[in-house]
């Protein structure tokens, strides 16, 4: 429903502004450029799902390996001492529990297939302790909290993306992206748990949370102390080897439980055509959207009225042109994955804009999509302050993401 209202937004304003230019500004060649960009846009979206299906292909082929070899498994042990700790509310050893372990785990291991049934199978658990059913419980609010701020360990779909419009090391936005996401986490565990009053200095939780605290600032403190080209080689570097040596661990642990890794990879590898043909319509029909906005003239007076505010306030405004994919990103999954497309399609996929827009793309998940499959699929009406502490991630997180592209990228 709200991409409706933005898609059909995008459309009345290009028109409205390039009527005026037209009419007070004598510039008949807007109308053209509008249509023009329409169906060039649309190409464009068709080209690049059609070109997304090989490298879909390969990491949803993999990700299936990684699932039967039961890395998912592994990361739900890893963490299950801290989530019984955040979620006092629930008994201990409640079903729950586990469900949302493993749902987070197959976020971040950007198996969304996996991950969407078994988050709506946690809320359902959870929401048979849940005293007042049509209000949303604090379990069930710092469960979506989490969620929506989108801890991401393998930013798979952004890097797709970047390969496809031609980035040169697509990975190289990976540490910037898996620091952003932490930040956009950590805020949202703290904000709901100062909220319902949990006691963020138990042992536990300190051992977890500082343990990542450490690592994220002893990283940021690393590069910040490098000159720009071996920052920007480095991490592209790190994230070929970190990424190598998760593909290889899936892999390995596959064969040690006596998996057929063929078969396992071809099983996932099978999703990938699917996934790029679903993907083509909703593509060209933001891509479409963002096209007529832009050939109009009004995401330059959108964007330039903000970077008048930054300029006022002596703020570089060299990300200015990914801003509008922040702005999207709470609201619509594919809104913002059209604005980051849009980005990389008319800046270039290594453009600093383009970069900037890939981190943020990145960072956090879908906010107010999320809250309302999860809560509706209980019929959960009073989120209470489920939104909120939502976007105060998104912010936290958004902010992060452009700061560690300049430190990274600028």
């Amino acid at each position: 429903m709200v991409l409706n209202y933005i898609w059909i937004f995008f459309f009345l304003i290009a028109f409205i502004v390039g009527l005026v230019k037209m009419l007070f500004m004598g510039d008949t060649g807007v109308f053209p450029a509008m249509v023009d960009s329409i169906f060039s846009m649309s190409k464009t979206g068709f080209e690049i799902s059609l070109g997304l299906t090989g490298v879909l292909t390969l990491w949803l082929g993999l990700m299936k390996v990684g699932e039967k070899g039961g890395v998912v498994n592994i990361f739900a042990r890893l963490v299950n001492p801290l989530f019984r700790r955040i979620f006092p509310e629930l008994p201990e050893n409640h079903p729950a529990i586990g469900s949302m372990v493993m749902n987070f785990t197959a976020n971040m291991l950007g198996l969304d297939n996996a991950a969407t049934p078994l988050g709506l199978k946690a809320m359902k658990e959870m929401q048979e302790v849940n005293k007042n059913k049509d209000t949303a419980s604090n379990a069930q609010i710092m469960f979506l909290v989490i969620n929506t701020a989108g801890l991401t360990l393998i930013p798979v779909s952004v890097m797709v993306y970047r390969a496809q419009l031609g980035a040169a090391d697509p990975s190289d936005v990976f540490l910037p992206i898996l620091i952003a996401t932490f930040c956009s986490t950590l805020t949202g565990l703290i904000t709901v748990s100062i909220i319902q009053r949990i006691n963020l200095f138990n042992k536990v939780i300190i051992a977890y949370l500082g343990s990542l605290i450490i690592v994220v600032a002893g990283i940021i403190m690393y590069f910040s102390h490098l000159p720009q080209e071996e920052v920007t080689r480095i991490s592209g570097l790190a994230g070929k080897i970190i990424i190598l040596s998760i593909i290889t661990g899936f892999i390995t642990l596959a064969f040690i439980k006596k998996v057929n890794v063929y078969e396992a990879f071809i099983d996932g590898a099978k999703e990938g055509f699917g996934v790029a043909v679903k993907i083509i319509p909703y593509l060209i029909a933001i891509l479409a959207a963002i096209g007529i906005f832009r050939a109009s003239g009004a995401m330059d007076i959108f964007t330039g009225a903000i970077g008048q505010v930054l300029i006022f306030f002596n703020i570089n405004t060299d990300f200015l042109p990914a801003l509008p994919t922040a702005f999207m990103k709470p609201l619509s999954g594919s809104g913002a994955r059209g604005m980051m497309v849009e980005v990389l399609t008319n800046y270039g996929a290594d453009s600093f804009a383009g970069r900037v827009a890939s981190v943020i793309q990145g960072t956090t998940d879908t906010t107010f999509y999320i809250i309302a499959l999860y809560f509706g699929s209980v019929g959960i009406k009073n989120t209470r302050y489920a939104v909120t502490c939502g976007l105060i991630a998104d912010v936290a997180g958004m902010t992060a993401a452009v700061l560690l592209a300049y430190l990274f990228f600028h």
